[in-house]
């Protein structure tokens, strides 16, 4: 809200003040007649749309705490206008202040504070006036409705105090707890000189801390209650040596100019009093608690919820601009890389271009070549090297130490066709292989001996030459077992005596043995 218009009512005089930011500016002066309702509908043409709050500064303003029941919604407002229309016979200015929650025994009820104005006819004609030329009504308040705010400003939020001001209607006393309003009283006053209303506010303050501690709103013994008194300009001493706490009130007396540095007033026209600061409140810092029906506010609401709208359409644009722009960057990136790849496959071509055009002339297309270096490639990798059987038998061998070789032959052939050996059995964890499978493949044939045991232990020998035999052809290594030659034949075709280890025991020399592993080439 970047302009609104306040109208401050008054028993004799209404004022309407147009509020820009920080500054607070008087347009009007209106009688409280049915002459100034009057020129205040003429002052309305023209201005259809405008927005407009009404500040109520009248002596006869009426404050009722009751309870309700704990409820939400649209149980607690029908419940809160049941009430309002039970105390008042008008309530088309009547408002429910909530003061919190209270426990009654295993209940929990809501205390309120009904307010309202003990004659509403004299507002009336001017909200009417604001109704039928068109103008939005923001909310109708008085000013003790604004005196927390005023009082959290000033640097009372909490505890109980007093605010008391000098206003155009006269003087006000608003007394405040917890930063909720308790209640309201206006005195009508004469011009005053400033030591002599300093003496009147002192008086009529103790007059209403006496009449809060006989409705038993304040204790009669407690702690001191503080009193925000506002000075007029440059009357500060004045104030301070007037008002002097004692027992029962504390003073606190704050210059005007401070307090409106405080609302961030920043200028009022001259001849405000007090009101400057409540008006500004209203404009800035509007309670919700408010005197007004919905009636009353319907362009307003109207007004807020095309807002919301307009609001909510140029949140949702913001966002798509932003999602429109991420996805922008996300093409212009991919654009500049689908550029430099475009760059780097022309050069690449360039550069392939400068490579054959050193080549020899051949009799044939490059496709023939390359074609002809992927078989030569193929063929490459086809051809085996012996580097990888020897590694496979040495580690082998690292876990057999009695294993001593004697011969070890590589070669390249077809197992089936090396008919001078006759497959044996499997050894333990090893996989005989299928001729019908067998292909080109690496034959290692592994000569050697077993040392540290006894010639004449055929068991133990044939033991670990299995053992050895099945560690050369298992595992992952790619080596199947073909044939296995003994020191000794232990199959069933042969005839084992007592002299097969003779010509190893007269020469010495410890038992032999032959293995023949094949790997398949790829």
């Amino acid at each position: 809200m970047s302009e609104q218009r306040l109208l401050y009512f008054t028993a004799e005089h209404h004022y309407l003040y147009r509020s820009t930011g920080s500054i607070l500016e008087l347009e009007a002066k209106f009688a409280g007649d049915d002459a100034g309702v009057g020129g205040f509908r003429e002052y309305l043409h023209g201005r259809r749309g405008a927005l407009f709050s009404v500040l109520v500064d009248l002596a006869g303003e009426d404050f009722q705490e009751d309870q309700i029941p704990l409820l939400r919604g649209s149980d607690r407002e029908a419940v809160v206008q049941r009430r309002l229309a039970q105390r008042y016979r008008d309530t088309r200015l009547a408002a429910a202040l909530s003061l919190g929650q209270v426990t009654a025994g295993e209940r929990r009820n809501e205390r309120l504070l009904l307010a309202s104005f003990t004659n509403t006819q004299q507002i009336a004609p001017w909200l009417d006036a604001l109704d039928d030329t068109g103008a939005r009504l923001a909310g109708v308040y008085s000013v003790p409705l604004l005196a927390p705010a005023l009082a959290a400003a000033l640097g009372a939020r909490t505890g109980r105090c007093i605010v008391v001001s000098a206003n155009r209607g006269g003087l006000r006393q608003c007394f405040v707890e917890d930063g909720k309003l308790r209640f309201g009283r206006l005195e009508r006053t004469a011009e005053m000189a400033p030591q002599a209303l300093a003496m009147f506010m002192r008086s009529e303050t103790q007059r209403l801390a006496q009449y809060l501690a006989t409705l038993r709103v304040l204790p009669r013994e407690g702690a001191p209650v503080q009193v925000l008194a506002l000075a007029p300009p440059g009357e500060r001493a004045t104030f301070e040596r007037a008002l002097v706490s004692d027992a029962r009130l504390v003073f606190r007396t704050i210059d005007a100019e401070d307090a409106a540095r405080a609302v961030r007033l920043a200028r009022s026209p001259e001849g405000t009093l007090a009101e400057g600061l409540y008006l500004h409140l209203v404009a800035r810092k509007a309670p919700r608690e408010q005197f007004a029906s919905r009636a009353d506010r319907r362009r307003f609401f109207v007004w807020q919820l095309q807002r919301g709208v307009v609001a909510a359409g140029a949140l949702g644009f913001a966002a798509c601009a932003l999602v429109a722009g991420a996805r922008w960057l996300e093409a212009t990136e991919t654009r500049d890389r689908a550029a430099m790849q475009a760059q780097q496959s022309q050069i690449a071509a360039e550069q392939y271009k400068r490579i054959t055009a050193g080549f020899p002339v051949t009799q044939t297309s490059s496709e023939n070549l390359r074609a002809a270096v992927v078989e030569f490639l193929h063929i490459a990798e086809r051809n085996a090297a012996p580097e990888r059987a020897f590694v496979h038998v040495s580690q082998v061998l690292q876990q057999f130490p009695q294993m001593e070789l004697d011969a070890l032959t590589w070669s390249i052939g077809r197992p089936e066709r090396r008919g001078e050996q006759k497959p044996a059995a499997a050894a333990p964890g090893s996989t005989p292989a299928k001729p019908e499978a067998q292909g080109e493949s690496v034959i290692l044939e592994i000569a050697g001996r077993v040392n540290a045991t006894q010639r004449d232990d055929y068991r133990g020998i044939t033991a670990q030459v299995q053992r050895f035999a099945g560690a050369l052809g298992g595992g992952s290594s790619g080596y199947q077992l073909i044939a296995t030659k003994l020191p000794f034949d232990v199959t069933s075709e042969g005839i084992l005596t007592g002299d097969i280890g003779a010509s190893s025991t007269d020469t010495g020399d410890a038992a032999h043995f032959t293995i023949t592993l094949a790997r398949r080439l790829p």
